[in-house]
C-alpha cells in the first residue's frame, strides 16, 4: 500500500496542555506505532519552525498570543499554511477547528482536488461563544440570532468536506444533522486508561484537601472561568450542609481562581502539567462534578470515571452521552440548587461504591486504541472513497 501523509491543522494548540494536545499527540502516536504512513502538524508558535523528525513533521508558524490566553497563540497566516501543504502535499488533512484555517485547506483542495478533508466539531463554539456574548451585548435576542448565525456559518463550511466527525451525538452529531450537514460520524476521543485509575488513590492528597477519614472529597477539573460554568460548582458546594463535612479541589487556572482560593472548604491546585499528579488527585477523590453545558466529549469526565468516579453534572452536551443513570445524576444547566441536591444523594447513595467500579468499566471501553482505529479504519477511510466518488463524477461531468 502506497504511504499517506496525514496533516492536522489547527489553531487549538495548547502550549501547556488542553484536550486537542492530547488528541493529536496520541494520534501522531498512532500513525508512527501502527501504520507505516507520516504525520504533518501545522500549529502555530512563537517562530516559524519545520522539524523533520523521521516520518513525523512538525510546522510552527510565528503567531500571537490570544488575547487574555497566555497558553494559546491566534494563527492568522493562511498564506502560510497553505505554502506549507504544497510543500508537503498530504493526501487527507484534518481541521480540529472552524474558523479561518479550514478555508486554507479548502483553498488547497482546490488546487490539488484529490485531497481528501475531514474537519472536527472540537468546540461548539456557536453555542459556548456566539450566544454568549450575544446575550452579554443583547439579551436572549442576540443570543439566538448570534447562535444562529454562527450556525449557519458551520453548516456552509462543512458542507465542503469529505467527513465531519462529531465526538460524541448530543455534543455535536445532532446539532451538525440539524443545520443540514449529512456526512457525519461519531467518533469520541480518548482516555488513558492505564494512568487514570482507581489505583492511584493517594491520602496524602486528601489530606491536602482537608478531607479526614470520613469526608467526601469532591472534585472538578478545567478552566475556572464563566465558560465552563465553574461557579455553579462552587456554590453548589456552598449549599452543602456543613455536617456533611465535604471538601472541594478545583484543579485548573482561570480568571475566577482568585474569587475561589479564600473559600471555606475549597482547594485551589491551579493548573496541573503534570499527568501523574493529575491522575492521583482524580483517584483521590470520591466524586467528579462539572456544570460544563457544552462539551462536544467531555474529556475530564472521562478521566475521572476512568479514575472511578461517578460524577455529578448537566443534562446538556456531550454529558448526556457520558454520564448515563448508572454512572451518576445530571441535573438542569445552571441550577446550583439541584446540583447539590444530587451530589447529596450521590453521597449517601448506598451503591456508591458500585457506581465507581461500573465508571471504571465504561470508560475502559474508550480507549486511545479504540478510538484511533475507529478513525483509521472507520472514519478516515469513508473520507477518501467519498473524495474519490466525487473526482469520479467530476471527470464525467467534464466528458
Amino acid at each position: 500500500m502506497t504511504q499517506r501523509l496525514y496533516a492536522d491543522l489547527t489553531q487549538s494548540w495548547s502550549e501547556k496542555g488542553g484536550g486537542v494536545r492530547v488528541y493529536l499527540n496520541r494520534k501522531r502516536r498512532y500513525i508512527l506505532e501502527q501504520t507505516d504512513d507520516r504525520h504533518l502538524l501545522i500549529i502555530p508558535g512563537a517562530e516559524d519552525a519545520v522539524v523533520e523528525e523521521g516520518r513525523a513533521i512538525t510546522i510552527t508558524l510565528r503567531s500571537p498570543h490570544v488575547p487574555g490566553s497566555p497558553n494559546y497563540r491566534l494563527l492568522l497566516r493562511n498564506g502560510a499554511v497553505r505554502a506549507a501543504l504544497e510543500r508537503f502535499r498530504p493526501n487527507l488533512i484534518e481541521c480540529e477547528d472552524a474558523y479561518n484555517l479550514p478555508w486554507a485547506a479548502i483553498a488547497h483542495r482546490k488546487r490539488f482536488p484529490e485531497t481528501a478533508l475531514v474537519a472536527s466539531f472540537m468546540t461548539d463554539f456557536p453555542t459556548a461563544y456566539a450566544s454568549r456574548i450575544g446575550e452579554r451585548l443583547g439579551g436572549q435576542w442576540l443570543a439566538t440570532t448570534s447562535a444562529q448565525i454562527a450556525y449557519h456559518y458551520v453548516a456552509a463550511l462543512y458542507l465542503q468536506f469529505d467527513r465531519v466527525v462529531a465526538l460524541s451525538e448530543h455534543g455535536g452529531a445532532d446539532k451538525l444533522r440539524a443545520i443540514g450537514v449529512e456526512r457525519v460520524s461519531v467518533a469520541p476521543l480518548g482516555v488513558d486508561i492505564d494512568d487514570f485509575s482507581p489505583d492511584r488513590r493517594d491520602e496524602a492528597l486528601r489530606r491536602e484537601a482537608g478531607a479526614e477519614p470520613g469526608q467526601p472529597l469532591l472534585i472538578y477539573v478545567g478552566r475556572l472561568d464563566r465558560e465552563k460554568r465553574a461557579e455553579t460548582v462552587v456554590e453548589a458546594f456552598r449549599q452543602l450542609p456543613a455536617n456533611l463535612g465535604a471538601r472541594l479541589v478545583l484543579v485548573g487556572a482561570g480568571p475566577l481562581i482568585e474569587q475561589f482560593a479564600d473559600e471555606p472548604g475549597v482547594l485551589c491546585t491551579g493548573f496541573i502539567t503534570d499527568r501523574g499528579l493529575l491522575s492521583r488527585w482524580l483517584a483521590s477523590a470520591d466524586l467528579y462534578v462539572s456544570g460544563m453545558a457544552d462539551e462536544t466529549f467531555g474529556i475530564s469526565v472521562i478521566e475521572a470515571q476512568a479514575s472511578g468516579l461517578p460524577v455529578a453534572g448537566v443534562a446538556a452536551g456531550a454529558m448526556i452521552d457520558r454520564v448515563p443513570a448508572a454512572l451518576g445524576r445530571l441535573g438542569p444547566v445552571d441550577d446550583p440548587a439541584a446540583m447539590a441536591a444530587n451530589i447529596r444523594a450521590l453521597i449517601g447513595d448506598p451503591g456508591l461504591a458500585e457506581m465507581a467500579r461500573a465508571a471504571r468499566e465504561h470508560a475502559a471501553g474508550l480507549g486511545w486504541d479504540t478510538a484511533m482505529k475507529r478513525l483509521f479504519e472507520e472514519v478516515f477511510p469513508t473520507a477518501f472513497a467519498y473524495r474519490r466518488e466525487t473526482m469520479s463524477k467530476s471527470a464525467k461531468r467534464g466528458k
